[in-house]
């Protein structure tokens, strides 16, 4: 994770894609380097998800998705050569594909242009 612009070195956001999916099939997912010591996602959020296939066979469009998700400590130091260097933190979630050959992509929330 790269920090969020204006911001005081915290990190947040997060968008990627991933193709040629197969149904049925979990990946569990780990987002390392956040900064914050707690996250919305410890209170029940979950991840914004969008299926191209999904998109067009049964018109659902970004939707919020995931199993098993967890933002915790990781042991990782910002500074590891300091014993009092503050630690990072990650986002751990799950996630069962439902189509083959899609394009599936996740944020932190629906992608405001939409």
């Amino acid at each position: 994770m790269q920090n969020d612009i204006n911001t005081c070195g915290h990190t947040q956001w997060f968008y990627f894609r991933v193709l040629n999916t197969k149904a049925g099939h979990q990946v569990k997912f780990n987002i390392l380097n956040y900064s914050k010591p707690d996250s919305l996602f410890n209170y029940g959020m979950k991840v914004s998800v969008y299926s191209e296939k999904r998109a067009l066979q049964d018109k659902v469009s970004w939707h919020k998705c995931g199993e098993n998700i967890k933002y915790s400590q990781n042991g990782i130091k910002k500074d590891p050569e300091n014993p009092f260097s503050k630690q990072y933190f990650t986002l751990t979630f799950t996630h069962t594909f439902t189509h083959d050959n899609d394009a599936v992509l996740f944020a932190y929330s629906i992608p405001y242009s939409y």
